[in-house]
């Protein structure tokens, strides 16, 4: 194996591994009693000036000069693959456990997919039906632990959580075009720097600023959630699909659950019953497939 392709591969495994605490973060934080706005502001806030030097660093190394309608294609995908994802996210996070949000989130390329032929037209071949079967009915049983655990509050959780994925998948399918013009690290620095300030911005017209006075734990938790969570693995992935592809990458993801469902049943004391384990095996088998 080449010194490239194992280094995309620890790149990949090591942003997975990143992606996979998020959760755990958010999860860990609300037991201090914040709020899903100053926890979101408090995570995008200690994010944005790493993503504002992202975006630098990308414009002076290939200058180009952006369009109107560039800037407005930015501000639409930050709103939906940042903003409002990540907010749903933190919502739904209330009700649903870690390994449950990070199941139904794993759905995005499902959504993709559907989406696709719903919108733009483009046909959905049959022998995709099967695995696509297979995720959903892997949420249903996934959903169904959860119900038995967590009671009907489940539903609302989870439904917030399907949304923020759904805001994600469009993000993918509307970011293809631009990503393919502008480069997938600039679109990335642009859109989560617009993700950040919205976030901010929602912050200060719903919550007062003393709600940023919080114990140290929890903004220790927004920082590493913005470091470990969301800064460091989208750089790796990146840096890991540069080397060895989108598609040994994206296969390299789907570790993402099982790490969320371990870590979460490790230091979240999550229960961990028979029928997430196959509600689990039947998503991660069925997006492998469609992958």
């Amino acid at each position: 194996m080449s010194a490239a392709r194992s280094t995309g591969l620890l790149y990949a495994t090591l942003g997975a591994f990143g992606f996979a605490f998020k959760a755990i973060f958010i999860k860990a934080a609300y037991t201090w009693g914040v709020d899903a706005e100053t926890l979101l502001a408090l995570r995008m806030g200690y994010a944005l000036p790493f993503f504002i030097v992202m975006g630098l660093v990308v414009a002076r190394r290939t200058p180009m000069q952006l369009s109107a309608r560039d800037w407005w294609a930015l501000l639409v995908l930050g709103f939906l693959g940042y903003y409002a994802a990540s907010y749903l996210d933190f919502l739904g996070l209330r009700y649903i456990s870690a390994a449950l949000e990070r199941l139904i989130l794993f759905l995005y390329p499902t959504m993709v997919l559907l989406m696709s032929a719903l919108f733009l037209g483009k046909p959905l071949s049959r022998k995709l039906i099967w695995p696509l079967l297979l995720c959903y009915g892997g949420i249903v049983l996934a959903i169904g632990h959860d119900i038995q655990v967590g009671g009907s509050s489940v539903m609302i959780g989870g439904a917030l959580v399907f949304a923020s994925s759904l805001c994600y998948a469009a993000y993918l399918m509307l970011s293809g075009e631009l990503i393919a013009r502008l480069g997938a690290m600039r679109v990335t620095a642009y859109a989560t720097s617009v993700a950040c300030t919205l976030s901010l911005l929602q912050f200060v017209l719903m919550r007062p600023l003393s709600s940023l006075v919080q114990p140290w734990q929890v903004h220790a938790l927004g920082a590493a959630m913005a470091i470990f969570s969301t800064v460091l693995p989208i750089w790796l992935v990146a840096e890991a699909m540069r080397r060895i592809g989108a598609g040994p990458a994206s296969m390299v993801g789907t570790l993402g659950p099982v790490l969320t469902i371990l870590l979460a049943a490790l230091v979240l004391g999550e229960p961990l019953g028979f029928l997430q384990i196959c509600g689990a095996a039947l998503v991660i088998f069925g997006v492998s497939r469609i992958r």
